[in-house]
């Protein structure tokens, strides 16, 4: 298809024509090397051409075919003005290692302008014009000529073989390549230049599946069977942010179907879904989401009077939720527990529909990432509309839409009374597109007629209290008694209790106020460890030494800026009158970490005394050798709005003893758990015999 656009192509307007120069075939036919002049007809003003003195441009382009490898390079470079200008092109096409239906693209050009009669801006201007217009038109080319040869019937192209004479020799030589573990297709561009990739299913024949493992993450069986039909570029995606985790995150990797749910909320942009999923995932880690199945027990007010409950699955194997709301009293429920433990409540049973879904995948046989819910809104009154019960209400529905996208198949909504739309005027805002298209809703009994819930449950399943024949055993609801409500104060210290029963703090750190923890060390050689996510911009990480005790910690004097609550607060301890050097010492190499990244280290302390660990604003400076900002620091300045950051930390001290003779447990780990932080991995000691690897 490629060979097509020669000798000219009119799909190229610029493109005049092109000669054969050197032509090169190998014995066995494997190797075909052509290179080609190719007359460019460049859209430049009349006056430009004119002072060059020229009305064309010629390119010389190799094109390197190999059969054996299944590879096509082509370089390209000027002719014309190459003692003032130097353009390189280098395109590829290859095989992905992964999966042989899979084409990769991958195109890139530098551009150096040396002199050009004065008009190098334009000039510049002139080759950025054409070649962002030929990365534009690169795709729709090659498919213009697959498709000219699938109408001309050639659909299949045999692949190279030996030669007979040699047939026995070659298999051994190059064997077929094996189906290795995904990797990652870098997005990054190339150094110099632009860079342009894509990845084309071309390939007409189909794929030789292997065992059908989940361990073989790109395997057709496995996909089917776990993940649904996917198309090429959506199985790319999922393969790029799975093995971007892998390499900058180093806590618990979601499943393949968990990272799907946040691809297919943001259609398949991997840019978008990976800011989600991030957040998503310093989320569960702050509130130890992971283990709320294990470690929390609702409590009794919810079990008697929370009317919700799993009931079986769906006609499609959807695990089947049922909530009576309309027999639910709301308002005594947020009197009673507050709204904290409402929402923990709520993100108790999307953990369960989770699993449950793994289990039904398993049962039925193929992939099930949803569940069905069932409303049934009987009993709906004003007393529902009870302000701090809708308050309660959208906070709930923003923290699930954020952690637990794609995971509701299908909102059956049953006998809506006529308070129902004021309801929903006031929900509606607050819930995704895609997700409001997947609600049902019937008034009285339009559920029992055509198109009602026998289209999407089995008879036998239907609830008792919807005219069936299943027993449900979700809870009736009923009023909560006045005397189990709580004050105000009560509520808002146990919800406080609620989401800081986790070993983490929370903290704001701000331009100009640091925040800072005070760690007093008796014993010399105390190892002081720590632990902490930067949740929101960017900051440098100290750690500072000074013999005497700073003043009682103040907060932070910014007047709206001063936060107390579980959302962070703000202590400074270093006097300004403090001078560094005199009346305290830096022990540790600042560390700056980025938005979104998991610090984790620990310092082994020489002297007894008071140390300061600070978390401070960090601005990003500019390129030292080109003055420039750098890309990263540009595209971090325009996510941090704000001059405020949040960290959510753990600090402990161990004594020396229970780390003599395996230093190897003070390792610890810096990731990259962001889209603006590269992964890398160095470790580095410091003299005081701190580690960091990053």
């Amino acid at each position: 298809a490629y060979e097509r656009r020669f000798p000219t192509c009119p799909l190229i307007p610029m493109f005049v024509a092109s000669d054969t120069v050197n032509e090169y075939k190998s014995e066995d036919g494997a190797i075909h090397v052509i290179e080609r002049r190719c007359k460019l007809d460049i859209d430049a003003p009349r006056l430009l051409k004119k002072i060059a003195g020229v009305d064309y441009v010629y390119f010389v382009q190799k094109n390197s075919l190999n059969r054996r490898e299944r590879t096509l390079h082509i370089e390209a470079y000027n002719e014309t003005f190459s003692n003032r200008v130097i353009i390189n092109e280098h395109c590829s096409y290859t095989v992905h290692p992964d999966n042989e239906d899979w084409t990769c693209f991958e195109q890139s050009a530098s551009l150096d302008i040396k002199s050009f009669f004065g008009f190098e801006s334009t000039v510049e201007k002139i080759a950025m014009k054409q070649y962002t217009s030929n990365i534009k038109k690169g795709k729709e080319i090659i498919e213009y000529y697959l498709k000219q040869l699938e109408e001309e019937g050639i659909t299949f192209v045999p692949r190279w073989t030996p030669p007979v004479a040699c047939k026995s020799e070659s298999s051994t030589s190059h064997p077929r390549r094996p189906v290795s573990p995904a990797i990652n297709i870098p997005e990054s561009a190339t150094k110099e230049g632009l860079s342009n990739k894509e990845i084309l299913n071309t390939s007409s024949s189909p794929s030789e599946p292997t065992a059908g493992t989940p361990d073989d993450k790109l395997d057709a069986d496995y996909i089917k069977r776990y993940l649904g039909d996917l198309t090429p570029m959506q199985e790319s995606c999922l393969i790029r942010l799975r093995q971007w985790l892998q390499e900058t995150h180093k806590g618990k990797i979601p499943k393949d179907e968990h990272i799907l749910r946040f691809l297919r909320a943001r259609d398949f942009n991997i840019d978008k879904a990976r800011e989600i999923l991030c957040q998503s995932l310093t989320w569960r880690k702050q509130h130890q989401v992971d283990y709320i199945l294990d470690t929390w027990n609702p409590p009794q007010v919810l079990q008697d009077y929370y009317a919700g409950g799993w009931h079986h699955h769906d006609k499609d194997g959807r695990p089947l939720y049922v909530l009576r709301l309309g027999q639910m009293d709301t308002k005594g429920l947020v009197r009673a527990l507050g709204e904290e433990a409402l929402l923990r409540y709520v993100l108790s049973i999307n953990e369960e529909g989770l699993r449950r879904c793994e289990e039904n995948t398993k049962v039925f046989g193929r992939p099930i990432s949803s569940w069905t819910c069932l409303v049934d809104l009987e009993g709906l009154n004003m007393r529902h509309l009870w302000r701090p019960g809708v308050k309660a209400l959208l906070r709930i529905i923003e923290v699930v839409e954020a952690n637990y996208p794609e995971t509701l198949g299908r909102l059956l909504i049953l006998r809506a009374p006529r308070v129902f739309p004021v309801l929903w005027t006031l929900v509606s805002p607050f819930i995704d597109d895609n997700t409001r298209k997947k609600f049902l809703i019937y008034a009285g009994n339009d559920y029992q007629g055509p198109g009602g819930l026998l289209d999407y449950i089995d008879k036998e399943i239907i609830p008792d209290f919807l005219g069936g024949e299943c027993m449900c055993e979700v809870p009736e609801g009923g009023l909560v008694p006045k005397s189990l409500y709580r004050t105000a104060e009560e509520l808002e210290n146990e919800d406080i209790k609620l989401w800081t029963e986790t070993i983490y703090q929370s903290a704001s750190v701000f331009k100009g106020a640091p925040h800072e923890v005070l760690i007093q060390i008796v014993d010399a050689s105390s190892v002081i460890t720590w632990d902490f996510d930067v949740c929101k911009g960017d900051i440098v990480f100290n750690i500072f030494h000074s013999k005497r005790a700073p003043q009682p910690p103040k907060k932070d004097s910014l007047g709206a800026h001063s936060i107390t609550s579980p959302g962070g607060n703000n202590v400074q301890l270093i006097d300004k009158v403090w001078q560094l050097g005199r009346d305290y010492s830096m022990v540790e190499s600042p560390l700056i970490c980025k938005e979104g990244e998991s610090v984790q280290g620990s310092h082994v302390t020489r002297w007894p005394g008071f140390y300061i660990l600070q978390w401070k604003f960090h601005s990003m400076p500019a390129c030292a050798t080109t003055n420039l900002p750098r890309v990263d620091d540009v595209l971090a300045s325009l996510q941090v709005s704000s001059h405020k950051c949040k960290v959510m930390y753990y600090t402990e001290v161990i004594g020396s003893e229970d780390f003599r003779g395996s230093m190897t447990s003070l390792e610890s780990s810096h990731s990259g758990f962001s889209q603006l932080s590269a992964a890398t991995t160095s470790s580095s000691q410091s003299h005081s015999s701190s580690m960091i690897s990053r």
